[in-house]
């Protein structure tokens, strides 16, 4: 056998390097598959997520009609929900409603569950501490729901007695700040503390006075107080922190629908009525 030259020696030398160096390489280096590469890599934003995935994921009360709530034939339907069809209408991609409650709202937006929460959401600084809010899409107030029969025509007239809230939501704390002892009840839903007002558990269920108004008009036992019980609250919808490209995106699909009176229309569809206060186009 001819023995390598002095020259070939040097270049086996270098191949058997070069292929060691790639051995120890790839065994301290897992080769990034084409799931893992960058053009894989995570949205930055909630708008991009949405896009790519197609499908746009609303959280909503289901139970808190006429915002949210299941038709007859189990589909979600409501003034909440149409606001959210027109908003996956305009992204180019499909709806899916996801039934949420007061207490989960957060949860659900901080574990990604959902990319945007509608349900009653009142904007205020405890949770725009660890949430963003857009502008907001409808205004209300609190007002109680009552027994005809009660007697119960302001705050005052609920000393001693219980008033049906549900969990996860600030009702019921504005009558305690008056100074009037009262029992808070919580109810893991709306139509659950409702019931309860009808069944002679509470005595007073503190809500949105829209939702309230409809709520009445369905049963002639009930009646909604006239005192407002807070200043005006200001509804929106909440994303997650941090996501100003999403943020900035629903605000303006907000200030189209609002530009448009669409959003009044939709409100005067489920409620019957004008909005009683009325939006303008802002950011």
């Amino acid at each position: 056998m001819k023995l390598a030259t002095k020259g070939a020696k040097a270049a086996l030398l270098f191949a058997a390097t070069a292929v060691s160096g790639v051995l120890a390489l790839s065994a301290c280096t897992k080769v990034a598959t084409p799931e893992q590469g960058p053009s894989a890599a995570a949205p930055a934003s909630t708008l991009q997520a949405v896009l790519q995935r197609g499908t746009l994921r609303v959280g909503d009360c289901l139970t808190f009609a006429p915002f949210g709530f299941y038709d007859k034939d189990g589909n979600p339907d409501g003034y909440d929900v149409d606001l959210a069809k027109e908003l996956a209408k305009q992204m180019g991609v499909k709806l899916e409603v996801v039934n949420t409650t007061s207490a989960n709202r957060i949860p659900n937006l901080q574990t990604a569950k959902v990319d945007v929460v509608f349900c009653n959401f009142t904007r205020n600084l405890e949770r725009a501490k660890v949430v963003e809010f857009t502008s907001p899409y409808v205004v209300a107030s609190e007002a109680m729901l009552v027994k005809k029969s009660s007697g119960i025509q302001s705050a005052k007239d609920m000393s001693g007695r219980t008033i049906a809230t549900v969990k996860g939501s600030t009702n019921g704390d504005e009558v305690r700040s008056m100074g009037i002892p009262v029992k808070i009840q919580e109810y893991d839903s709306s139509q659950a503390a409702i019931l309860a007002v009808k069944q002679g558990q509470a005595d007073a269920m503190i809500e949105d006075n829209n939702f309230l108004a409809y709520q009445a008009k369905l049963d002639p036992e009930l009646a909604v107080t006239n005192e407002a019980l807070v200043p005006l609250e200001y509804n929106a919808f909440g994303v997650k922190a941090g996501d100003q490209a999403w943020l900035n995106y629903l605000n303006l699909f907000l200030f189209n629908i609002n530009a448009s009176k669409l959003n009044a229309q939709l409100y005067k569809k489920w409620f019957g009525v004008d909005p009683r206060y009325p939006l303008n186009p802002q950011f």
